[in-house]
């Protein structure tokens, strides 16, 4: 998502939940260490064979990849505070062997999310969060585009044998019934359309009358917000992480 547009309008009709219910990487790094002993002195000495290049071990957890814009990259908040860096923490804590890699963009549209699925398929997702759409709305791009593309990444993301969890969004009520009801659609036509497992509405678990889980630009969750956003996440993922 885009940062300056507020995103909900924090319109009433939020108050109560009455919209319908609608996803960092982690990097690891290995240093190697190479280790000599040399041994000095008059008497017999023993040396100990260097460690000259212990291999790195390899990280055989399944991947979860989230390909989202910046509410999944964590825009206004610290690397380690975005709900997918939260996700590795819970994935670590019930020792679930699992790795998250954020694909989270800033400012991301669906079209942007097609120009980069190659890179998206090269990380062999087990398991897809797609969380792209919101910027197509909030620029009123036509509808039959932000479906085209995320249909084409949800076949992309099948064909390469990943599982997809789709997130959904919602729109303002300022774009019109018509627009904003479309939107929705698009993202339960195609989670029966592809048997995906859907999150209607990403956010709907932070959606307060004082709007206090969004940071000022009513947009993107703050790091109390991202906490809850992950548990709305965790909620829908964990039959798949079995």
């Amino acid at each position: 998502m885009s940062a300056g547009i507020d995103y909900f309008g924090k319109a009433a009709s939020f108050k109560n939940h009455a919209v319908p219910i609608i996803i960092v990487a982690v990097r690891l790094s290995i240093a190697l260490l190479a280790g000599v002993l040399f041994v000095f002195g008059s008497g017999p000495a023993t040396a100990q064979a260097p460690n000259a290049s212990a291999p790195a071990k390899p990280d055989n957890r399944r991947v979860l990849l989230v390909f989202g814009d910046s509410i999944s990259a964590g825009y206004g908040l610290e690397k380690d505070q975005s709900y997918p860096a939260l996700l590795q923490k819970k994935f670590d804590q019930e020792k679930l062997p699992w790795r998250v890699v954020n694909q989270g963009v800033s400012g991301d549209t669906t079209s942007g999310g097609v120009a980069r699925m190659q890179r998206a398929i090269e990380r062999l997702p087990a398991v897809v969060l797609l969380e792209l759409g919101g910027n197509d709305g909030l620029r009123g791009l036509p509808l039959t585009s932000t479906r085209d593309n995320l249909e084409k990444m949800i076949k992309m993301f099948q064909a390469a044998g990943a599982q997809v969890v789709l997130a959904g969004m919602t729109l303002p009520p300022n774009y019109g019934p018509d627009y904003v009801k479309g939107f929705e659609k698009i993202y339960s036509d195609l989670a029966a359309k592809y048997k995906t497992r859907l999150i209607p509405f990403l956010l709907v678990d932070i959606v307060t009358k004082d709007m206090k889980y969004f940071q000022p630009d009513g947009i993107h969750p703050t790091q109390e917000g991202a906490k809850i956003v992950a548990d709305t996440v965790m909620k829908t993922l964990r039959p798949v992480l079995k």
